[in-house]
């Protein structure tokens, strides 16, 4: 597995962190992220923003800030004219001759739509710095939908990948982002992490608005859903597991169809028999950790029906 290219060594001072944004057509937002970092009480030793061929102001407003910041690098690639999510991949192997030779202690993922208060990063890193086997953290993400700020549901033992910051000898101890067809690179990522023994949290205290609205279009959100449901099968997720979260998931747009559409895709992943993403002792670990996850709840429902069932004499 394809680990970071980038050596230790430089005269900056250790604990210092490194940002990767990739961007895409950002020009309404990437002005929001920029003047976050910037307000930032503990900037970046570096943060590398690649254009992943874009055809607006993105590339212009990027080049403006690396102009007017020593620690801001902008990148050009060109692309084939679709937003994707691997240009996270890609853009973070870009980076790797721009952090060549710098002493850094963790390297984060920065989507090109959001904002955050000017403490975030010191906080993030604090967190870090207390907790040894903290390898992936990172604060909670409000999505805008229907021009509301809503916390987007996600697990605590997970970070949203807008924001994911890695404990750099956590990153590259997983060999970073892994290119995958369907997606699901960054729980591959936190799965990796937490098989190799690494904690992986969100903090609900630290807020990260994505000012990118989520998409209303039925037939966008379908193919969505579909394609979180093969991922969840090339990463191996267990089946009784993926059926009790395609369960849960009935409140998700589009409502009611959204958790059946989820089934759809993993089901239609099995009889296919498409290939896993992660490495077969890496799927066993998933698996043996939604089972765990699995058994917590029996045991819970179990609990909870006994009390019931003795309050009723």
């Amino acid at each position: 597995m394809r680990k970071i290219q980038v050596k230790w060594g430089g005269t900056m001072p250790k604990g210092d962190y490194v940002l990767v944004t990739p961007a895409r057509n950002e020009e309404n937002f990437i002005g929001k992220t920029i003047a976050s970092v910037l307000a930032q009480t503990r900037l970046p030793q570096k943060w590398v923003i690649i254009s992943d061929g874009s055809t607006d102001r993105t590339d212009e407003i990027v080049a403006g800030a690396a102009r007017a910041h020593s620690f801001i690098s902008f990148m050009r690639r060109e692309s084939d004219g679709v937003r994707s999510f691997g240009s996270k991949v890609r853009a973070f192997r870009m980076s790797e001759p721009e952090l060549a030779g710098l002493d850094f202690d963790y390297i984060g993922n920065l989507d090109s739509d959001v904002s955050f208060p000017p403490d975030y990063f010191d906080n993030v890193l604090r967190r870090f710095e207390t907790c040894p086997t903290l390898g992936i953290a990172g604060g909670i993400v409000l999505e805008l939908i229907k021009g509301k700020y809503q916390q987007m549901r996600t697990s605590l033992n997970s970070v949203a990948g807008p924001v994911q910051m890695f404990r750099r000898s956590c990153y590259e101890e997983i060999g970073g982002y892994i290119p995958l067809r369907f997606g699901g690179i960054d729980t591959a990522a936190e799965i990796m992490a937490r098989a190799h023994g690494w904690k992986v949290k969100t903090f609900p205290d630290l807020k990260v608005r994505q000012h990118r609205p989520v998409s209303s279009r039925a037939g966008g959100m379908v193919r969505t859903k579909l394609r979180y449901g093969m991922a969840h099968y090339a990463l191996g997720y267990y089946p009784v597991f993926e059926l009790l979260r395609c369960a849960y998931r009935v409140t998700d747009r589009p409502y009611l169809i959204g958790g059946a559409l989820l089934a759809v895709g993993y089901v239609w992943a099995w009889l296919t028999r498409m290939n896993r993403a992660l490495p077969p002792n890496v799927v066993r670990y998933l698996q043996s950790e939604q089972l765990h996850r699995l058994r917590a709840i029996c045991l819970a429902v179990r609990k909870r029906s006994l009390r019931e069932g003795s309050e009723l004499y």
